[in-house]
């Protein structure tokens, strides 16, 4: 029983004070009809109006001010231009929305029969009903498509560069190539 006490008193704010205020949209297009600007009002002036008229605001008021105007201007019920809100001029034609227009549809007469729509892609080569089939043969090889998978490394390991001798010297093939590159002289070793 305790506890159903302390659900009642964390529920919602009594409707009394929540009637009193008008809801955000009206209150904004009040403002904006009051303030009467004629570049529109922005979002700071029409929050002063909004708690000078309005004294009992709940504390979220910018949060749901700011939420209501963007609602708003995106219903179409306000416009915003240069950072401030104004009413919509009702002889202006509507705002179009981004990318292209889809293309008008001509209305078809009663009793016609709509096609499928044409398959994406090249059509299939007609088929000829009198011509004898002919067996599915693989390309010209044997060989299967594709790269062909990787060999298993066999236990044995690489065989260990081939060892050159000069003269008692004994070098290694990528040192010797190395040293041909260069131009080193191995007559003098001899």
């Amino acid at each position: 029983m305790a506890t159903e006490e302390t659900n009642n008193t964390q529920g919602p704010p009594p409707p009394s004070q929540q009637s009193s205020l008008p809801d955000y949209p009206q209150m904004i297009l009040e403002a904006i009809e009051a303030l009467n600007e004629k570049a529109g009002s922005n979002k700071s002036a029409i929050s002063k109006h909004i708690e000078s008229t309005h004294p009992d605001l709940p504390a979220a008021h910018s949060t749901l001010l700011s939420h209501h105007l963007n609602k708003m201007k995106q219903s179409g019920q306000i416009v915003m231009s240069k950072n401030n809100y104004l009413k919509p001029d009702p002889n202006a034609p509507p705002k179009r929305g981004r990318g292209r227009p889809p293309k008008p549809k001509v209305p078809l007469p009663p009793g016609t029969v709509v096609s499928p729509p044409r398959p994406r892609g090249r059509p299939p080569k007609p088929k000829d009903p009198f011509a004898p089939s002919k067996p599915k043969t693989s390309g010209g090889t044997g060989r299967p498509r594709g790269r062909p998978p990787k060999k298993a490394k066999t236990g044995v390991s690489a065989a260990p560069p081939p060892i050159f001798y000069f003269g008692g010297l004994e070098l290694m093939w990528g040192m010797c190539c190395n040293a041909f590159r260069k131009g080193v002289d191995f007559s003098d070793s001899l």
